[in-house]
């Protein structure tokens, strides 16, 4: 039986993945009246009033300047790169099949922290990511007579960028402020977003527009939960609960977008969940952070171009460290 903080810690996190799958919701519906860039635009424009309030909180003031700042721009092109290309994916597939892509981005950070972080990988993990990346084939269903569209690429882009900018997070450490982390992507995504429309541009209506805002509160709401369940309860236990998001794709895609989980989907996302839900548990039993790339980069598997728990926490709490 889980102890009590534990328990708190898996209430918010299963919170938190429902209210972020909601958010997600919100971009697919948004996503069939408008380009994505302009969705992505004007929920990052509808953010800022509120990051601005988070950071007035700000205990260490600083400038945007980077320390690293080689490091820093790839990052920023990365996280920018996930937010286009899981804004797209969410609006071209079914929700079920982006979020089981998406749910490889822990493999990719198990692999990615070899190169990255000097990270040693033994055979067991590396069996757990080969198994992994066999699922997301499995979903992909390449030669089985259905195409590979543009958004099951944009999905896969999505999820590779995403793990790598978590992994530069890691190896930046304490050398930047979060403020710095924070940003820059969504600075540079409100430019390039905004440089978009003049390409392609669709008058939004107003209730339109009121859910793009919605998409800036609850990519917030959904961090603070994630905050509050990681203070509550061990990583190693909360980190699974990203898992649920499946669940709200089942049931969000049933009732709103007629969508159903076939086979290949549930065979492939029970391989992938399986395969890193046991890279999570050989890290857990591990010890030391710095040989937990996973559970630490406490990722959130998908693309909210919204702040990002971890840099909302220690911006409030006024560490520098990304291991807190």
């Amino acid at each position: 039986m889980p102890a009590p903080s534990n328990l708190r810690g898996i209430t918010y996190a299963l919170a938190s993945m429902g209210v972020f799958a909601t958010h997600d919701v919100i971009i697919k519906l948004l996503g069939a009246h408008y380009p994505s860039l302009q969705v992505l635009f004007f929920s990052s424009l509808l953010s800022f009033p509120l990051v601005s309030l988070i950071l007035l909180q700000a205990r260490t003031p600083g400038t945007l300047r980077p320390n690293r700042p080689g490091w820093v721009a790839a990052r920023t092109g990365l996280a920018m790169t996930a937010g286009i290309c899981g804004f797209f994916a969410f609006s071209m597939l079914p929700l079920a099949q982006v979020y089981a892509i998406l749910f490889a981005s822990p493999l990719l950070i198990t692999l990615l922290s070899i190169p990255i972080l000097g990270e040693r990988v033994g055979i067991h993990r590396w069996a757990a990511v080969a198994l992994g990346l066999c699922g997301v084939l499995i979903v992909l269903r390449p030669g089985s007579g259905e195409s590979l569209s543009i958004g099951h690429l944009a999905a896969l882009l999505a999820a590779l960028c995403s793990a790598s900018a978590a992994v530069i997070t890691r190896k930046l450490g304490g050398n930047e402020r979060p403020l710095v982390l924070l940003m820059w992507p969504m600075l540079g995504n409100l430019v390039l977003t905004g440089a978009s429309l003049s390409l392609a541009y669709a008058p939004m209506q107003l209730s339109h527009l009121a859910m793009a805002g919605m998409i800036a509160v609850l990519g917030l709401c959904g961090g603070f939960l994630s905050i509050l369940a990681y203070r509550a309860g061990e990583a190693a236990i909360v980190a699974p609960m990203q898992y649920s998001q499946i669940i709200w794709a089942t049931i969000y895609g049933w009732f709103i977008f007629g969508e159903g989980l076939d086979r290949p989907t549930i065979i492939g996302a029970g391989v992938i969940i399986t395969s890193g839900l046991y890279i999570v548990w050989r890290e857990s039993s591990r010890g030391s952070d710095t040989i937990r790339p996973v559970i630490v980069s406490r990722l959130r598997v998908d693309t909210v171009t919204t702040p990002k728990a971890t840099l909302l926490n220690r911006i409030l709490t006024g560490r520098s460290n990304s291991r807190h």
